[in-house]
């Protein structure tokens, strides 16, 4: 029997091997699958999260390109229109048309027979084009209507078609796990933000490395985005822009090449003019011009002259100025005081170069003359074409932030200063704070005195705030136009623009001027003209007055804004003395 049991026993247990092995089985393929599933959602999650990193990363592209070509299209309307005048419409076309494009992006694709993207190398390609054949209408369009011309035949269609590219792309981002009302707003906001900050990384970083290399310049900016299109959207439609390229590298005169230099003086020399030299620079388009006619010479930057000096009248001592208001910077030196003295023991500080007709008559007097200089495209042009004077070497840096360490840093002072910064159409407003001026004031030596120069409409807020400005700082001063007024040029103009010096001491008293000697006119006839201080300007013109206002470094907004009337005033002047083909080719 007991056989029986184990053979019961063992055919009883035979089976349970086989149920364990199935168990087994289907637990591992129930695990293969949970693992196959959770590895499919990975790969999903996967896939995904790089299809959004994608739109995201083109987004991110397309408007950084927008921000290159925004501020590239800004400095090249700026040696025809002026920095400020071509500023004054860039925003609003720049909002229309990124509107424009992110509301119709669906009719874009509804009516375009192709992507709409492949439009952007196309119209990249254009701007150059345009604005050099615009530019030659400029006397007629005027500083305000120009760029505004300009820019809604390049700018705005690209804007459009970038913006309505960005709606496309965001139409597949993933924005349910935000609150409806963020996922709608989202997109729009954060991309215009983006843009801005794209377009003021591009400003300060271009201001670093602007016409180092070819790509570096404003023509040179142009045509890298629109190669970066033409990589991103290639299409046979490019063959269409054949045709503009081909103008860029051929005819047109704003290419910094020398070809293209050449072609400008082949058309300037049957009007007497010649153009010496030119480069882009962080402060402006730099050139030298010379009138063979007249027998002057002047340093342009953007729209704006910086100095000038006859080339037929040679002083037998120094060159001879173009502009009285130099000589009258000069007159620095005629201030009485109790201690005079004298000019072999003098320091002086100058703050902005132009040409460098104050610190070469310093440096002629004996005077030890430091030079502060942001630009050296400036510097090094007013050393080979104006034979600048240095008794020390240039100092090329930032006046605010230089001042600022030897105020800080240094024991430094000064008998004179003479501060004398103006560029395209307006001043440095920075360089006119309160700030500023309280710097300038510590460098000063008890009896020293400073000299501002200041260009601007007389009849607008701006000069006026300047000078309370000044007041603020100097207990003494007084102020002098360059000429009279002159009615029928304020007719003609519509502004009293005018270059007037305020002369101010760090002492309280009354200033007066000793009258000059021979010797301080350095033989030079329009110093014997000019240097003399003639036309004041009453206190009363700017005391009596309901505004009391000043300027300081954190309310500087406010004069960018007057800063449009009297950039126009200035345009017109600018066109008085320099024909307008001399602007309008560069």
């Amino acid at each position: 029997m007991a056989p029986k049991k184990k053979t019961t026993s063992v055919q009883a247990e035979t089976p349970r091997p086989a149920n364990v092995s199935e168990e087994a089985s289907q637990k591992q393929f129930e695990q293969e699958l949970r693992n196959l599933t959770a590895k499919a959602k990975e790969d999903g999650w996967n896939q995904s999260a790089l299809g959004q990193l994608s739109i995201y990363l083109r987004v991110a592209l397309l408007l950084g390109l927008l921000g290159v070509a925004s501020h590239a299209s800004q400095l090249a309307l700026s040696p025809v229109f002026g920095s400020i005048p071509a500023s004054a419409p860039h925003g609003p076309v720049l909002m229309a048309g990124c509107f424009v494009g992110w509301s119709g992006n669906v009719f874009l694709s509804n009516v375009l027979p192709f992507y709409t993207e492949l439009l952007l190398p196309l119209f990249a390609l254009h701007f150059p084009v345009v604005q050099f054949f615009v530019s030659q209408f400029s006397e007629k369009l005027g500083p305000w209507y120009g760029p505004l011309l300009i820019e809604s035949l390049t700018l705005f269609p690209l804007s459009v078609v970038s913006a309505a590219r960005v709606a496309d792309y965001f139409e597949d981002a993933e924005l349910g796990s935000l609150p409806k009302f963020v996922a709608d707003a989202a997109p729009g906001i954060g991309s215009w933000a983006f843009f801005r900050l794209a377009e003021r990384t591009v400003s300060s970083q271009v201001a670093e490395l602007i016409g180092r290399t070819f790509v570096a310049t404003r023509i040179g900016l142009q045509l890298l985005v629109a190669a970066v299109y033409s990589a991103i959207a290639p299409s046979k439609y490019l063959l269409l822009a054949v045709p503009a390229l081909l103008h860029t590298a051929i005819l047109n005169t704003h290419v910094m090449t020398p070809m293209a230099t050449d072609a400008i003086n082949n058309t300037l020399k049957a009007e007497n003019w010649t153009l010496l030299d030119r480069r882009e620079s962080l402060t402006g388009y730099i050139s030298v011009i010379q009138n063979e006619e007249q027998g002057f010479r002047a340093m342009r930057c953007d729209h704006s002259i910086l100095g000038g000096e006859w080339v037929k009248i040679k002083g037998s001592i120094i060159s001879e100025p173009i502009y009285g208001v130099f000589a009258m910077l000069e007159a620095v030196r005629l201030m009485e005081k109790e201690s005079p003295v004298p000019d072999e023991k003098a320091n002086a500080l100058v703050v902005g170069l132009g040409i460098g007709t104050t610190p070469s008559a310093f440096v002629t007097h004996g005077i030890n003359t430091t030079v502060i200089e942001i630009d050296p495209v400036v510097h090094e042009y007013a050393t080979k074409h104006f034979g600048l004077r240095e008794n020390n070497p240039t100092i090329i840096a930032d006046a605010v932030t230089y001042t600022d360490k030897l105020v800080n840093e240094s024991s430094t002072k000064f008998d004179y200063i003479v501060h004398d910064v103006f560029t395209g159409g307006a001043e440095p407003v920075d360089l006119f704070t309160l700030e500023f001026f309280q710097n300038l004031n510590s460098l000063l030596k008890d009896e020293g005195s400073i000299a501002i120069n200041y260009a601007g409409d007389f009849g607008s807020r701006t000069p006026k705030m300047v000078i309370r400005t000044i007041q603020q700082v100097f207990p003494s001063c007084r102020v002098f136009r360059e000429h009279t007024r002159d009615e029928a040029n304020v007719k003609a103009w519509g502004t009293d623009f005018i270059n007037m010096v305020v002369y101010c001491q760090k002492s309280r008293g009354s200033i007066k001027f000793r009258r000059p000697v021979e010797d301080d006119f350095l033989k030079s006839l329009l110093r014997r003209a000019f240097l003399e201080p003639r036309y004041e300007i009453p206190e009363s013109t700017w005391v009596e007055s309901d505004d009391t206002s000043i300027l300081t470094k954190n309310s500087t907004d406010k004069v960018i804004k007057l800063h449009q009337k009297s950039a126009a005033g200035h345009w017109t002047i600018m066109r008085a003395a320099i024909p307008a083909k001399i602007w309008e080719m560069w």
